[in-house]
């Protein structure tokens, strides 16, 4: 045989390798292209709807609505598990005419999203009509902001934020601050104009570095009064005008514990309803090793201690049910899984066990 079709022999099967492995990776950049290709045409179909206007009223016979009274969301319990519902149109404009009121106050509602469907999403508030007549009507109760994000589940908590601070900011901005004259929602609600000026009003967030500062070997966790009992937290402050998220960390940990930041790094970022519309910006510190006495600001926090990993982790895996004592007290607890506390709390873990 000769040299070149031995060659070929003896080469076959790895031939067949590299176009497994070709195939392979080809099917994956076809798999993220098209992923890509979908959330891009859905980025942009949102974008349509919030500039135009007859678009969006279009949208909304054939979306989905999550309803809030007062800014509490609706949910329904099946079985353990607590839902939000999506009523259609034809839904709403049912539970509308019991109230006898008008299909009009559906244009009340906001846009916060859609699927990849393009089927659009709204929030509405119907904190005008009878709460009860509603529970009744739809099987299911209106639920407190706060409890709602920790019984449902990631990606619904996130959904409920982001549409009570839309409908929270709609309400606390029905004026111009320079005229006083009404100001008037687009059809999705992502603006506001006061046409006696001219000014047109955007939702915002405030930005908050929330910071896990650690010595090397422990955490340092803290509570405000205002805290649910035995829960502590990692530091945390609004930005100043001016501030970089640096400097806010720095300052906050000075202000609070007195402590000096040596070190900090950038985590996470997780919006945020309460107090109102907050970017939390999750950051850890390292403090001096010569300097860890916590000189504790009493004006803000109510306690503030160093935890070690141990304490932690037995922490992690309490619930607040369970934190009460017999003679009273309560063992320390950390905020749930939800609060982007959690993860900067979880991966200082990570880091000490690795």
């Amino acid at each position: 045989m000769p040299a070149f079709c031995r060659f070929c022999r003896d080469s076959f099967p790895l031939v067949l390798i590299m176009a497994a492995i070709y195939q392979a990776a080809y099917r994956r950049a076809a798999l993220f292209c098209r992923s890509h290709s979908t959330y891009v045409k859905k980025m942009r179909y949102l974008n349509k709807l919030k500039e135009d206007d007859s678009l969006c009223r279009q949208a909304q016979t054939s979306g989905t609505f999550y309803l809030f009274h007062n800014l509490s969301p609706f949910l329904r319990k099946v079985e353990e598990k607590y839902l939000i519902p999506q009523l259609s149109a034809a839904e709403m404009k049912r539970i509308l005419e019991k109230f006898k009121e008008t299909e009009q106050w559906i244009e009340k509602s906001v846009l916060i999203g859609c699927s990849d469907e393009h089927v659009p999403h709204f929030a509405l508030d119907l904190g005008a009509l009878e709460r009860s007549v509603i529970e009744a009507e739809l099987k299911g109760s209106f639920t407190d902001l706060r409890k709602a994000l920790f019984v449902v589940d990631e990606d619904s908590s996130s959904l409920l934020a982001s549409a009570q601070a839309l409908l929270r900011w709609h309400d606390s901005h029905q004026y111009c601050s320079k005229t006083g004259q009404p100001t008037q929602k687009n059809v999705a609600g992502s603006k506001r104009v006061c046409h006696a000026s001219g000014i047109t009003y955007y939702p915002q967030m405030s930005p908050v570095v929330i910071i896990l500062v650690s010595d090397g070997s422990r955490c340092l966790l803290a509570r405000q009064p205002s805290f649910p009992q035995g829960m502590y937290t990692a530091l945390s402050g609004f930005c100043d005008i001016g501030e970089a998220v640096e400097e806010t960390a720095r300052r906050e940990v000075a202000e609070e514990v007195g402590l000096e930041v040596e070190s900090l790094w950038y985590s996470a970022s997780q919006h945020w309803p309460f107090p109102s519309s907050c970017l939390m910006i999750a950051c850890h510190a390292l403090v001096r090793g010569q300097q860890l006495e916590i000189s504790m600001n009493s004006l803000e926090l109510e306690e503030a201690r160093w935890f070690g990993l141990e304490e932690v982790m037995e922490g992690l895996k309490r619930e607040p049910k369970s934190a009460k004592q017999d003679n009273g007290n309560f063992l320390p607890w950390f905020p749930p899984k939800q609060a982007i506390a959690h993860q900067l709390i979880n991966e200082w873990v990570k880091q000490q066990t690795s």
